[in-house]
C-alpha cells in the first residue's frame, strides 16, 4: 500500500481516508466494527472522526468515537491506525470553539470516549473568529507536548486565515497545521481550487477533502428524485441533481466504463490524482460498499480520463 506523509509531519497515511459520520447513525456498532476491521486488513490506516458525530442524529454527539474507542478496547489495533478527530462545532450549550479552555476540556472528552492516550491527528473543525490564533495555537502546543497529540490540522478555513494561522503558530514557535480537511469533489471544486489549493501545496499542508463522493450523488445511485428515498442520507444528494450534477455522471459512466470499475471509484481516484492531496475521505455503511470504495486507491487514470472528467465538472 502506497502511504503518502501528511504535510511535514511524521504521519503517513494511505491515500483513502475512512469517514466515520456515520458510525453509530446509518452502521450500527457491528456493522461499524466490520468495517473497521475490514479497512485495516486490506492495508489502509488513517480513519476520521469528530466530536460532534452524529449530533443530528438520535445517537447523539461523540456516536462516532465511542464506537471507535469500543472497537480500540478489543485490543491489538492502534497502532496501526493514524486516528483523526475534531474539535470545535457545537455540541450542546456553550460547547463549542477553539479557545484554550474549550479545547482542554473537549479534548479530554475524545480521548475517553476513543479509549485511547493520544490522537494522531487534532483537527480544527472550522475556523472560530472569535478567538485569538495565538491562543488555539498555543493549547494545541501543550497538547502535543504532553502527549495527548502528536499534529495538529484545520477543516473549512478558507486560504487567508490558513495562512495567518500557520504564520502565527511560526512567530509562537509551537507546532503549525499540517492537514486542511476541506470539502472537495468532482461537484465542489471553487471553494478549494485556486487560492487554497495552490497555499497548500506550496507550504506542504496535507489536504484530505470530506464528502469525496459528494454526499453519495457521485455513486451514481441518485439520479432521479425518485432515488433520494434509497437511503437516510439521500437527502443530502439532492442539490447535486443539476445539468451540471448530471453531467459529471456521465462522465463517470464513460470513465469507469473503460476501466471496468464504478463511478464511485472513479471519483474518489479523480481526487487522489489532484495536486496537492493526500487522500479523499470517504465512509461506507456495509463492508460491501467499503470494498467498492478502497478498490479507487488501485485505480488509474489515464491524462484522457482526467480530460474528460475535468471538462464535465469545471465549475460554471
Amino acid at each position: 500500500m502506497e502511504l503518502r506523509r501528511l504535510g511535514r509531519s511524521d504521519l503517513k497515511i494511505a491515500p483513502l481516508m475512512l469517514g466515520t459520520n456515520v458510525f453509530g447513525w446509518t452502521a450500527d456498532e457491528k456493522t461499524s466494527f466490520s468495517i473497521l476491521d475490514a479497512f485495516v486488513d486490506a492495508g489502509f490506516n488513517a480513519v476520521d472522526t469528530a466530536d460532534v458525530y452524529s449530533r443530528w442524529s438520535p445517537a447523539g454527539a461523540g456516536a462516532s468515537e465511542t464506537v471507535i474507542g469500543n472497537w480500540l478496547a478489543q485490543g491489538g489495533r492502534r497502532d496501526r491506525i493514524v486516528l483523526a478527530t475534531k474539535v470545535g462545532m457545537e455540541m450542546g450549550e456553550g460547547m463549542k470553539g477553539l479557545s484554550a479552555a474549550y479545547i482542554e476540556r473537549a479534548v479530554e472528552a475524545s480521548l475517553k470516549r476513543l479509549k485511547t492516550d493520544y490522537i494522531d491527528l487534532y483537527q480544527s473543525h472550522r475556523d472560530d473568529s472569535d478567538t485569538p490564533l495565538a491562543e488555539t495555537a498555543e493549547a494545541y502546543g501543550r497538547l502535543i507536548k504532553a502527549g495527548k497529540v502528536r499534529v495538529v490540522g484545520s477543516s473549512n478555513f478558507t486560504a487567508e486565515r490558513l495562512k495567518s494561522a500557520i504564520d502565527t503558530a511560526k512567530e509562537h514557535g509551537v507546532p503549525r497545521y499540517e492537514s486542511e480537511q476541506p470539502l472537495y469533489n468532482l461537484y465542489d471544486r471553487a471553494g478549494f481550487e485556486g487560492a487554497l489549493q495552490q497555499l497548500c501545496i506550496d507550504e506542504r499542508i496535507g489536504v484530505i477533502p470530506f464528502y469525496g463522493l459528494a454526499s453519495g450523488f457521485l455513486t451514481g445511485k441518485y439520479r432521479s428524485e425518485a432515488d433520494l428515498s434509497k437511503s437516510p442520507r439521500g437527502g443530502g444528494a439532492k442539490k447535486y441533481m443539476t445539468a451540471r450534477g448530471m453531467r459529471i455522471l456521465t462522465a463517470l459512466d464513460k470513465v469507469a466504463g473503460g476501466h471496468g470499475a464504478t463511478p464511485a471509484q472513479v471519483a474518489l481516484a479523480w481526487v487522489m490524482a489532484q495536486p496537492g492531496l493526500t487522500a479523499p475521505i470517504a465512509s461506507a455503511t456495509s463492508v460491501t460498499q467499503l470494498q467498492e470504495l478502497m478498490g479507487a486507491a488501485q485505480l488509474s487514470l489515464s491524462a484522457e480520463d482526467l480530460k474528460v472528467l475535468d471538462g464535465a465538472s469545471a465549475p460554471e
